[in-house]
C-alpha cells in the first residue's frame, strides 16, 4: 500500500512539472509589445476612428471640407504651398487641416489625408493632401464624400473664391455632364507613433 502511495505522489509532482514547464514554454514563445492587440488598443483605435469621422463631417457640413479639397493652385499644380510633390507634410493651411492639427498633432498621433476621384480613363486616382508617412498595422480610416460641379471654384491662396475647376487647372478631371464634375473622397488614415 505505501508503494502505491508513493507512486501517486510522484505521479502527482511530474503532472504538476509539466504543466507548470507547458505554461513558462507558452509564455516564452508570445511577444507582448505595446503594439499588440488587445481590447484597450482596440478601444483607442475606435477613439481614433470616431475623431477623424467626426472632424470630416464637421468640415463637411460647415464648407471646410471642400474649401480644402479646393485649396489648389493651378499654376503649380499643388496644394498652396504645399511640397513639390503637391501635398503637405505639415499641417494644411485651412480650417480643416488645422481641425485635424488639433485632434491628432500633439498626441503622438500620424494621420495622413489622401483624396480619390474618378480619373480621365474611367479608373480610381488616389492622391495625397497630407502625408506624414506610412501608416502602421494599427492606423485606422474615416472618409467623406464630396460631389464637385462645374460651377466649383478653386480657392486662393487666401481661401477666397478663384477661377472655376476644369481639367485644366484642377487635379480631378471633369467626368460628368450636365453640370456634374466629379466625386473626390476625402479620406483620413490615423496611427499611433
Amino acid at each position: 500500500m505505501v508503494n502505491r502511495g508513493q507512486a501517486h505522489t510522484l505521479e502527482a509532482v511530474v503532472a504538476a512539472l509539466l504543466l507548470l514547464s507547458s505554461l513558462v514554454f507558452a509564455l516564452q514563445i508570445t511577444a507582448v509589445t505595446p503594439l499588440s492587440a488587445s481590447t484597450s488598443n482596440q478601444h483607442i483605435e475606435n477613439q481614433q476612428q470616431a475623431s477623424a469621422s467626426g472632424i470630416l463631417s464637421i468640415a463637411s457640413q460647415n464648407g471646410d471640407l471642400e474649401r480644402s479639397v479646393l485649396y489648389w493652385n493651378a499654376s503649380g499644380q499643388r496644394f498652396h504651398n504645399g511640397t513639390i510633390n503637391g501635398y503637405y507634410t505639415e499641417t494644411m493651411p485651412t480650417n480643416f487641416g488645422q481641425s485635424l492639427e488639433e485632434a491628432f498633432g500633439d498626441r503622438g498621433i500620424a494621420y495622413n489625408v489622401y483624396v480619390t476621384y474618378t480619373g480621365t480613363n474611367g479608373g480610381v486616382v488616389r492622391d495625397e493632401m497630407i502625408y506624414r508617412g506610412e501608416p502602421s498595422d494599427n492606423a485606422v480610416m474615416a472618409s467623406r464624400s464630396l460631389v464637385l460641379t462645374e460651377e466649383s471654384r478653386l480657392r486662393t491662396e487666401d481661401l477666397e473664391l478663384g477661377t472655376q475647376i476644369d481639367s485644366g487647372n484642377f487635379y480631378a478631371p471633369d467626368v460628368g455632364a450636365g453640370g456634374y464634375y466629379n466625386t473626390v473622397r476625402v479620406e483620413v488614415v490615423v496611427w499611433r507613433i
